[in-house]
C-alpha cells in the first residue's frame, strides 16, 4: 500500500465555510512562500486549508517518478477525507502541474468536488492547435531532457537562472523539489477529459498572468503557451478567466488572487 500524501492543516480559528484542497507545481512544496501557496495563509480565517505534498516534494513520501496520474489518485484519497463527515465535497485549487493533476481528479471523482480553481495550469492538450502551445511541442520533441549526471542543484540554476529568473536558496527542501521536478512525467504527453468537469453543476475559475514584467526568455519558453492554455481551457471549461498583473498570480498579485478564490468560494459554500 502507498503510503499518504502529507497535508498540513491552516485553521486560524474561525474556519466556518467547506474546506479547500491546494496542490503545488515543480520545485516546491505547499506550504512553501516562494512559489507556493504560502501568501493564501490569510483565507486560513475563514475556512480550513488543507495543504497537499504532491509525491517527493516537501514532507510527502519519495516516488520513483513524478506522475500527474499517480498525483490524481493521490488528490482523491485527500479529497475523500477531506470533507468531514459523509465526505461532503471540498473546493480545490491547484498550480501548475497540480493545476493538471487537479483536473484530471475532479473530472475522476466530481462527486467530491464543490469548485475547482486551476492557477496557470499545465494543460496543454487543449490548446494543441495555437501556434505557442505547437512551439512548445516541438522543443519537447527536439529535447532529449536533462542531461545525464546533472545534480539537482545545477537543475534548479537552470530552472531559473538559465530563464532569467534570480534563483533560490539551495536548501534540503527545494533540492529535493528540483530532484523530483527532474524526472517528473511530461505534462505535454497529458490529455485530461474535460466533460465531466465541463457538465459538473460547481463552478470553475481558471487564473493566470499576463506576463507583464517577465524575463523575456521565460515568457517565450512557458509563459506563450500557458496563456494560449488558460485561455483554450477556460473555453472548453466554459470557466471564469480571471488574469492578472505579472506571471506568478498566487505569489505576485495574492490579493487578488485571494479575492478571486474568495469570490469563487462563496458560490457554493
Amino acid at each position: 500500500m502507498r503510503k499518504p500524501l502529507h497535508v498540513t492543516t491552516w485553521d486560524d480559528g474561525a474556519a466556518h465555510g467547506a474546506p479547500a484542497v491546494f496542490v503545488h507545481g515543480i520545485l516546491t512544496w505547499a506550504t512553501d512562500e516562494r512559489y507556493g501557496f504560502g501568501a493564501q495563509r490569510e483565507l486560513a480565517r475563514e475556512r480550513r486549508l488543507l495543504m497537499t505534498d504532491r509525491r517527493g516534494y516537501g514532507q510527502s513520501p519519495d516516488t520513483g517518478r513524478s506522475d500527474f496520474e499517480e498525483d490524481a489518485e493521490d488528490l482523491v484519497k485527500v479529497l475523500e477525507s477531506a470533507g468531514g463527515p459523509a465526505g461532503s465535497p471540498a473546493h480545490l485549487v491547484g498550480h501548475a502541474n497540480g493545476g493538471l493533476a487537479a483536473l484530471i481528479a475532479a473530472g475522476r471523482r466530481p462527486d467530491l468536488v464543490r469548485s475547482l480553481a486551476l492557477i496557470q495550469p499545465s494543460v496543454f492538450r487543449v490548446a494543441a492547435d495555437r501556434a505557442p502551445v505547437r512551439a512548445l511541442y516541438e522543443r519537447v520533441a527536439e529535447s532529449s531532457g536533462p542531461p545525464p549526471g546533472l545534480s539537482p542543484e545545477e537543475f534548479l540554476r537552470a530552472s531559473t537562472e538559465g530563464i532569467g529568473m534570480e534563483p533560490p536558496e539551495p536548501t534540503p527542501a527545494r533540492l529535493r523539489a528540483a530532484r523530483t521536478s527532474m524526472g517528473e512525467r511530461g505534462v505535454w504527453e497529458a490529455d485530461p477529459a474535460l466533460a465531466p468537469v465541463r457538465d459538473a453543476p460547481w463552478p470553475v475559475l481558471v487564473i493566470s498572468g499576463d506576463w507583464t514584467g517577465a524575463p523575456p526568455l521565460y515568457r517565450e519558453y512557458a509563459g506563450e503557451a500557458l496563456m494560449a492554455a488558460a485561455e483554450a481551457l477556460t473555453d472548453a471549461l466554459a470557466a471564469r478567466h480571471l488574469r492578472v498583473p505579472g506571471y506568478y498570480p498566487h505569489t505576485q498579485q495574492p490579493a487578488l488572487v485571494n479575492a478571486g478564490l474568495r469570490e469563487l468560494w462563496a458560490k457554493t459554500g
